[in-house]
């Protein structure tokens, strides 16, 4: 399988510094309902975001695919993207070195 990280931005960040609207809470939860299984069907390494809460902030998903196609659709059905509560870039891409979990 092929590597693809995306790259997910708030399209209101102020979602992050003074709460998210009830739809926007709505489509996060989703959102991270939707990578958890995809984690746990092997299509996502690693997901995660920054921790600043202004215009800088983003998240990161690393997905495993077999076509650049599949990443795309992958990353269009997020629901944080298809809700329009955060706009999202693919980059083909490839772990170059990955420690332990540091919990």
């Amino acid at each position: 399988m092929n590597q693809f990280l995306y790259k997910l931005r708030p399209l209101r960040p102020e979602m992050l510094s003074q709460g998210p609207t009830p739809q926007e809470a709505g489509a996060v939860e989703a959102h991270f309902a939707y990578l958890s299984r995809l984690k746990d069907e092997g299509r996502v390494a690693m997901a995660g975001r920054t921790l600043t809460e202004d215009e800088h902030s983003f998240g990161v998903v690393v997905l495993l695919a077999d076509s650049q196609e599949q990443a795309h659709n992958l990353m269009e059905c997020d629901p944080a993207v298809s809700e329009g509560v955060m706009s999202a870039e693919l980059y083909p891409f490839r772990v170059a070195l990955w420690g332990q979990d540091p919990r």
